[in-house]
């Protein structure tokens, strides 16, 4: 429960920091902060999703997701951290990533998606790496480059800055738009990492920074990046820094830039999913709602058949994926299947009443979490899709170009 994760904080505060707990503790429920009190806060200040729900329905207004972070915080400054979230940290360190691609690696990936892109289109969609003088520097999750669903997306990106006929790179050291420091409750950390993406947008010499589908990336993006690493005066002040994939993607669309086959997407029947990141901590762009508004209008955009689900599962309501906050490690397997129950009921609900077999979604975590977790509640792992991989689907390469 949210309200007793934040007991064990009061519990040491009331020791350290008031007269009673100082006298009296076992009167007023006081602790200190031994071996025992940090195994609990161990155990379940990391068993929180930050997915700030509790929060919307809290009487008081207590964002628990604060708290797990404070607490995470704490255990971070002595050293105690959650061995999954480390790890990563250090490999976005060490290589630019969290998946620890090196750069061989990655130019060998990107050229596998233009050849297929050339294959499946007949048109030469390029991933350029490492481009000087570009106008936009693209910083997807690590995931996009990694497996299905998420390489669709990145496609997807590639194919709407071809057809709209703007310059993009993606760094091969910021190839990563994922911030592990805040899941590790360490703003340093969030600094540190955050600072790869801002140091390469001034070498490069780019106009604008876009970030792809990843909720909490977009989460750190948008409300730390100007206080992290800020300010931003060397980009052109026309564009919102960061700006999200989606929010460029619908506004080229409705400016004409891109043409969309919505029956392209005619085998599917579609419902979105909101991320706790995207929905609840953080908007998107300077359009109000449109955290809610632009995924939904993208997919109408780009396919015949959508459905939402239950309008108390939705928007700022939405239901945690299970496996954010640091969770998606198959340690906590059994933690992430439960979790994930209650979007699952919502998800079934339409699957059964409006044929739905399509979960799109604007988030790396949401998708690999939904597409290991699903199969264990029988549904198949190809469920799960981000909102770019319908648009990848619906483009019209070549039918107009460079209106922007």
């Amino acid at each position: 429960m949210p309200v007793q994760r934040a007991e064990l904080m009061r519990q040491v505060y009331r020791r350290n920091f008031t007269i009673p707990g100082k006298i009296a503790p076992d009167l007023v429920k006081a602790a200190d902060f031994d071996e025992e009190m940090l195994e609990k806060w161990f155990t379940y200040f990391h068993q929180c999703s930050q997915c700030r729900r509790c929060s919307v329905f809290c009487p008081y207004g207590i964002d628990t997701a604060e708290v797990t972070m404070a607490a995470r915080e704490l255990m971070d400054a002595i050293g105690v951290g959650h061995k999954y979230s480390t790890e990563i940290v250090a490999k976005v360190h060490d290589i630019g990533n969290n998946l620890g691609i090196p750069k061989p690696a990655l130019e060998g990936t990107l050229q596998f998606m233009e050849e297929d892109i050339l294959e499946t289109t007949g048109h030469e969609v390029k991933l350029p790496l490492d481009q000087a003088g570009a106008e936009v520097l693209l910083i997807p999750p690590s995931a996009d480059f990694f497996s299905a669903p998420h390489v669709d997306s990145l496609m997807g990106y590639a194919k709407v800055f071809h057809q709209a006929g703007i310059p993009y790179t993606i760094s091969s050291i910021a190839s990563e738009a994922a911030n592990f420091g805040m899941f590790m409750g360490s703003f340093d950390q969030m600094q540190k990492i955050a600072k790869r993406i801002s140091d390469q947008a001034r070498e490069l010499g780019v106009k604008r920074i876009i970030v792809g589908e990843c909720g909490h990336a977009w989460r750190v993006a948008y409300s730390f990046w100007n206080t992290l690493n800020g300010p931003f005066d060397y980009l052109d002040p026309n564009y919102p820094v960061p700006q999200h994939i989606c929010e460029f993607t619908y506004d080229l669309y409705k400016r004409g830039a891109l043409t969309l086959d919505k029956s392209a997407n005619d085998d599917y029947t579609i419902t979105f999913h909101d991320s706790c990141n995207v929905a609840r901590a953080s908007r998107m762009g300077p359009t109000p709602g449109g955290q809610f508004h632009i995924p939904r209008e993208l997919i109408k955009a780009s396919a015949n058949k959508y459905v939402d689900m239950d309008p108390d599962t939705i928007h700022e309501k939405t239901f945690c994926c299970g496996g954010g906050g640091g969770l998606l490690t198959d340690e906590l397997m059994d933690l992430r299947i439960q979790g994930a129950l209650p979007r699952v009921t919502a998800l079934k609900q339409v699957m059964e009443n409006d044929n739905v077999n399509f979960l799109a979604l604007i988030c790396a975590i949401c998708k690999a979490q939904f597409t290991k977790v699903l199969p264990y509640y029988g549904i198949p792992m190809d469920t799960v899709g981000g909102v770019h991989q319908l648009v990848s689907n619906a483009i019209q390469l070549g039918a107009k170009k460079g209106i922007v």
